[in-house]
């Protein structure tokens, strides 16, 4: 049995950016590693909840939100290491966010994602994520005058 445990940060640490970075080149769906410019970006002087999921003491997965209005909670970038999955880390980091952001006050959680993560687009249908938005990407346009 594994011994799962979630911690939760509300500020970036130049050692937390280094762990985030170090396991987003780990998740195979990222096609782009974090940078430490970019979480900086995404994450420095807003609220926001910084997720770090470990199993058995390593480093496994993490969920990463900001606000993004005043009630409204952005989900913006997660994953679970290829060598952690199927243990339920995504859903508990799900939970976990959806259980910090109702005690925070926010009424919305606001997700993007692609049909190409067909685990994440199932993820939030399963926990009744509503679809408010579609935008096609050029790239998945099938060209019928070719």
């Amino acid at each position: 049995m594994y011994s799962i445990e979630i911690k939760a940060e509300s500020g970036l640490t130049p050692k937390l950016a280094t762990q985030l970075i170090e396991l987003s080149k780990q998740i195979p769906e990222l096609d782009r590693p974090l940078t430490s410019e970019v979480l900086n970006q995404r994450l420095q002087g807003k609220k926001c909840l910084i997720l770090v999921a470990y199993v058995g003491g390593e480093l496994a997965g993490f969920k990463l939100g900001y606000e993004q209005e005043e009630a409204i909670f952005y989900s913006w970038l997660g994953g679970v290491a290829s060598d952690f999955r199927r243990l339920g880390l995504a859903q508990s980091l799900l939970e976990y966010q959806e259980t910090w952001a109702r005690r925070q006050g926010y009424n919305h959680i606001q997700v993007k994602t692609m049909n190409r993560f067909p685990a994440m687009l199932n993820l939030l249908i399963s926990n009744q994520y509503l679809i408010t938005e579609l935008n096609a990407d050029p790239r998945s346009l099938v060209d019928l005058n070719r």
